[in-house]
């Protein structure tokens, strides 16, 4: 079915009394189809209301919008109804002229007889024949409710808005009322959106469930879809194979996002000196051309420009090296792989858990797939060449080289291999060599090919040892690479330095992405304290068209090296839950039950967007949605295990919650 209503990117703000905003509602992305009974439910506070009156036009988004078949929803309309939970009857008008009273002013065109046709019509519906003549005083709440969808179905809205309609009636009441309003919406083919705090009510009603996360900032943390036949009956729902395990889902959910709101509430922050808490830093980075965001940022002054004022970018000899500066304290903050984050919050490597923040995004692509160039004397072009040639010498070990567990090049190298039907634990060897040493590794023989970000590849290329038979441009363009990764417990002590750094950051990334700057940031990656790579092999890619190391012309590659445009910055959840599935694919991590607060945790968006505002700059993520891979496959976010499952070249999935307050706890 087509988009009936569309929410687009809404963000509500409120002004406070001391001239704060608080953020209710952030980056709320849906669509909803003709007929859907949509329930949205979380804790009080999470901006369900705010989001349903934003729909009925009683309330304005601050940013993004609210399509319905086409059209802005700017103001209310008899296309939106509303029932509220307090029925907002007239106390002087009787049931027939409560109804009559919508009814005559939508349809004032209209005969008497037949708006009169239409009342009637709505009694029955709802079984208030009997009481027809009843004023509000004299009827039972669950009467009085009944009443208001009937006034709310007479004058057949386009999208019937339920704020927790029978939240203040009895259990039988309520039961009745829910079976009568499904059988209503089913007749009359009406949309849906219901606020409901009942997990049982929102299994019975929807067709699909949209949980919210705690504000401020609340945004979507799971969508479940209820695939139970219509017309349903509340014993057949209650009977279904998948009702206890949506049931779960939806109370884990709110669980974990209860126990979310506690820990907040228990941080406590150091009081700031001069705006900032801390200005002398020591920031860790590899030398890969994708460091450039922190050498720009201390170069041109944004780190300065953000008052701090000291900052060492420490050049380290691996991301093994990076892992445990961090980790140790060492380091206040670093460039890390994508997946480092992650792996460390949830203590990968039978390690100690180290809960580390990542608001930002620093870069995106990059990377590149080399093979030996033998291979390619040999006439391997492509990945089912590659597989050839490995069954073609069963006798010899295949070795890849990548840079660590958790990075992208690991997770992308084993994806490619996968999807070309070649066990990437079984079929071949992976060893994890840092990133500068890969060429004189490949140039020993020591490993017969490698995932790297640049300049390795393009140096392998110009020396004639390799060819690169994939960039990850032809893999999953726009994959996030590089992001900021500081402690949680450092980020929660000096909170105001950290936003200063992700701003000067940010400011960094988006010189960076001026094609003007490249030949100066060049110059400035070049340097022996930073990259120290010949100018010749480090601009391809950045600067210059891409040479392959083929008999194929070099092309132009547009955001090869990506770093501010098209929302590369935006720390996106939907990326993370990518990698931890392949990081559970593989067996590095368990795959955590509690992903969405382990997302919540890890990858902040709030504090993302708090640094964007800050410099006027876009806080908007991606679209919410699933992740389409070069093979076809289709990762949904809302079922990664699913996902998971339907894998076929993957180790044992384990499933397990990971606390990772109590095990650092122990641990220390």
């Amino acid at each position: 079915m087509s988009v009936f209503v569309e929410i687009d990117h809404i963000d509500r703000v409120f002004p406070l009394p001391n001239g704060d905003r608080y953020i209710a509602l952030k980056n709320i992305e849906l669509k909803i189809r003709q007929g859907e009974f949509v329930s949205l439910i979380g804790h009080s506070g999470c901006g369900k209301s705010t989001l349903l009156n934003i729909v009925a036009g009683l309330d304005r988004p601050t940013q993004g919008g609210v399509i319905l078949e086409g059209r802005e929803i700017k103001s209310p309309g008899p296309d939106r109804m509303v029932v509220f939970q307090n029925y907002s009857l007239l106390p002087w008008l009787t049931v027939r002229e409560n109804i009559a009273l919508a009814v005559d002013e939508v349809y004032k065109n209209k005969p008497k007889g037949e708006r009169r046709g239409i009342v009637e019509h709505h009694i029955d519906l709802v079984g208030l024949r009997n009481a027809i003549n009843k004023r509000p005083g004299e009827l039972s709440g669950g009467m009085k409710q009944r009443v208001a969808i009937a006034r709310a179905l007479a004058i057949r809205p386009k999208l019937l808005l339920l704020d927790e309609p029978f939240g203040a009636l009895d259990a039988l009441t309520r039961g009745g009322l829910q079976e009568q309003l499904m059988k209503i919406c089913e007749e009359s083919h009406v949309t849906c959106i219901m606020v409901t705090h009942d997990v049982d009510e929102a299994l019975l009603l929807s067709d699909r469930i949209v949980m919210l996360t705690n504000g401020p900032e609340s945004h979507i943390g799971q969508i479940i879809d209820v695939e139970i036949a219509r017309p349903r009956h509340r014993l057949d729902v209650v009977n279904h194979p998948s009702y206890y395990r949506l049931r779960n889902e939806m109370i884990y959910f709110l669980n974990q996002q209860k126990k979310a709101k506690l820990r907040q509430s228990k941080k406590v922050q150091v009081v700031a000196r001069n705006g900032l808490e801390k200005v002398n830093l020591e920031i860790g980075f590899i030398p890969l051309t994708d460091c450039a965001p922190l050498v720009v940022a201390k170069e041109k002054g944004f780190f300065a420009k953000h008052g701090l004022e000291e900052v060492t970018l420490n050049r380290e000899p691996s991301w093994k090296a990076i892992a445990k500066g961090i980790a140790t304290g060492r380091l206040d903050a670093a460039q890390m792989v994508a997946g480092m984050p992650l792996s460390l919050t949830l203590g990968a490597g039978n390690k100690s858990p180290v809960p580390v923040v990542c608001a930002l995004t620093l870069s995106r692509n990059g990377n590149a797939i080399t093979l030996s160039k033998r291979f390619y004397e040999q006439g391997v072009r492509t990945l089912s060449d590659f597989k050839a040639a490995i069954q073609e010498t069963p006798d010899k070990v295949h070795t890849l080289g990548m840079v660590y567990p958790s990075s992208m090049h690991n997770l992308m190298l084993r994806y490619w291999l996968a999807s070309g039907g070649i066990d990437p634990d079984r079929d071949v060897a992976l060893t994890v060599i840092p990133p500068p040493q890969m060429v004189s590794n490949l140039k020993a023989g020591n490993i017969d090919g490698y995932c790297v970000g640049e300049p390795w590849n393009s140096r392998a290329v110009h020396e004639g040892l390799g060819y690169v038979i994939a960039t990850d441009l032809d893999l999953w363009a726009g994959h996030p690479e590089k992001v900021l990764g500081v402690r949680e417990e450092w980020v929660n002590k000096y909170p105001q330095t950290h936003i200063a750094l992700v701003k000067a950051l940010l400011e960094a990334c988006e010189y960076c992405d001026d094609p003007r700057h490249r030949e100066e940031i060049l110059t400035l990656l070049t340097q022996d304290e930073y990259v120290g790579s010949d100018p010749e092999y480090t601009r391809p890619g950045f600067i210059d068209p891409y040479n392959r190391g083929t008999d194929e012309k070099p092309q132009i590659l547009p955001h090869f090296n990506q770093f501010y445009v098209d929302k590369t910055n935006y720390p996106d959840q939907i990326e993370g839950l990518w990698l931890m599935t392949q990081l559970s694919r593989w067996g590095i991590i368990p795959f955590p039950k509690n992903w969405i607060t382990i997302l919540d945790r890890v990858r902040r968006i709030d504090l993302f967007g708090e640094a964007a505002r800050d410099l006027g700059m876009l806080d908007i993520g991606h679209n919410r949605g699933p992740i389409q891979m070069f093979d076809g496959t289709v990762f949904d976010p809302d079922d990664p295990l699913d996902y998971l499952n339907s894998l076929e070249i993957k180790r044992q999935i384990r499933i397990e919650e990971i606390d990772i307050d109590a095990v650092a706890t122990s641990a220390a």
